[in-house]
């Protein structure tokens, strides 16, 4: 006697992904719809060789039908490369904000993406770097890192620092030249006249010890060696705020500062126009980084200028090279060039 199997009515449950559950579908419902073994769907959906173009054509219809979409964790955890770096950046930072735009440019030309991960008030490096790590990422750019990187990283994945100044990283490092940027601020201050000028520094920032050096030789270069005078700071608008209203309270306002970077510039330009001095009449002040903040109309800060592109690209071809070619060698060091980009925050000597 011949058995027939009976027709599955619309609605049934032998499909879960059809069974109105609300359920995402998986690759075995997709196999399963299009007749083909779950392994033939998983070569179908990964594009890989073997299935025939038939059942190539089943599959995909399969997955349309089911609106099927390939689970991509569970894809990156299978492949042996994640095509993945991690960037280490301070949420806080406008000038990481732009360099994290180039560095997404410059991984997508090289077919690689970004996972990034922030440091914050509440959130320290150590952290931010083993967020990277367990995301698989196959190396890490650090954006402007305090501590001196003493853990095992650098052995597990190529690691890349962009701003650690020379000579203090054990890895690869890209930064701009700071002290060649704080020379070129006083320089430009000497030539508008200017004799008294300030330089509110960035602490224990990256970069700020070179600034500082910069601003001191400038002055002695000038013969002003006598006149320098260093208030301290760090990288924050508040800290510029605090900055200000110490130049205040001393009496006699300089004629120019020198910002350690570009939010510290910005807070004390605030705080100084709230206390009715004209700037750049009275004063006249420049940051440093060139961030977009200071691009902003009613801001418009001369300040000098990290090229961002450049340091991106630097920094990414240095990971990939890493990965690539080189994955022990000796730690390589990339110095940029800072250019002084004159705006309205800078005038004559009063």
């Amino acid at each position: 006697m011949s058995t027939r199997k009976a027709s599955r009515p619309a609605g049934s449950n032998d499909d879960p992904a059809d069974a109105g559950t609300g359920r995402r579908p998986i690759l075995l419902d997709v196999a399963r719809r299009a007749g083909v073994s779950r392994a033939t769907a998983s070569l179908v959906m990964r594009d890989a060789p073997g299935p025939s173009a038939e059942s190539r054509e089943r599959v995909r219809q399969a997955a349309a039908e089911l609106g099927y979409r390939p689970d991509q964790a569970a894809q990156l955890l299978r492949r042996r490369n994640s095509h993945l770096i991690g960037v280490m950046f301070n949420a806080q930072e406008p000038f990481h904000a732009d360099l994290i735009e180039n560095i997404y440019a410059a991984t997508e030309e090289l077919g690689y993406d970004v996972v990034l991960s922030a440091t914050a008030p509440s959130r320290g490096e150590r952290r931010a770097i083993e967020a990277l790590i367990t995301s698989r990422c196959e190396a890490l750019v650090l954006i402007g890192a305090r501590e001196a990187c003493t853990t095992d990283f650098g052995i597990r994945v190529p690691v890349v620092e962009i701003g650690r100044p020379p000579g203090e990283s054990r890895f690869d490092a890209v930064h701009t030249a700071d002290d060649e940027g704080t020379r070129l601020a006083v320089d430009h201050l000497v030539s508008l006249g200017h004799q008294d000028i300030v330089h509110v520094d960035g602490g224990e920032q990256p970069g700020a010890a070179e600034r500082r050096t910069g601003y001191l030789d400038a002055m002695r270069h000038h013969g002003l060696g006598g006149r320098a005078r260093v208030v301290p700071g760090d990288y924050t608008e508040s800290s510029g705020s605090e900055a200000a209203r110490t130049l205040l309270a001393h009496g006699r306002l300089p004629t120019a500062v020198v910002a350690g970077n570009d939010q510290c510039a910005i807070g004390l330009l605030v705080e100084l126009r709230h206390a009715g001095i004209d700037v750049p009449g009275e004063v006249s002040i420049v940051g440093y980084d060139d961030s977009r903040i200071a691009r902003l109309a009613h801001i418009d800060l001369t300040t000098v200028r990290q090229d961002t592109e450049q340091l991106a690209r630097l920094a990414v071809q240095a990971a990939v090279e890493r990965l690539d070619k080189e994955p022990d060698g000796e730690a390589r060091e990339f110095s940029l060039a800072p250019h002084l980009m004159v705006r309205g925050s800078t005038g004559p000597a009063r």
